[in-house]
């Protein structure tokens, strides 16, 4: 019970951070922050943190960084680019790095500041 619990704190926090760069961008290039605007620009890259998710079976290992962190970091950034580029949307290069680096370090980073507190849970566990 307690993985599952886990499990969907992580996807809700992954799709929190997605959000979260939606409305930057969004804000920072003077875009509505309108329901329509803001799920048009954060669809593609919902869709993609899900089959990131899936392909991955994160669910197991939710807060582990190299796997599934990092494919569904990658997962996110390469199926949101390529949905959008198939919806008609916008990819320009400067977006897709953009939309590299920071979404690393949100589907990454926060997994990686959460390793020391899962390890000193794990020990205290077994102690």
């Amino acid at each position: 019970m307690k993985t599952w619990r886990t499990a969907v704190a992580a996807f809700v926090v992954d799709a929190a951070l997605v959000l979260v760069f939606v409305l930057v961008g969004r804000r920072s290039h003077g875009e509505s922050a309108g329901f329509t605007g803001l799920m048009t620009t954060l669809w593609p890259f919902l869709l993609g943190l899900v089959a990131g998710w899936l392909v991955t079976w994160a669910w197991r290992r939710p807060l582990a960084v190299v796997w599934p962190g990092v494919p569904i970091w990658l997962m996110t950034v390469a199926l949101g680019m390529l949905i959008r580029t198939s919806a008609g949307q916008g990819v320009q290069p400067s977006f897709i790095a953009v939309a590299f680096v920071v979404l690393g370090v949100f589907l990454v980073g926060w997994r990686l500041v959460a390793m020391p507190f899962v390890r000193r849970r794990a020990l205290r566990r077994t102690a």
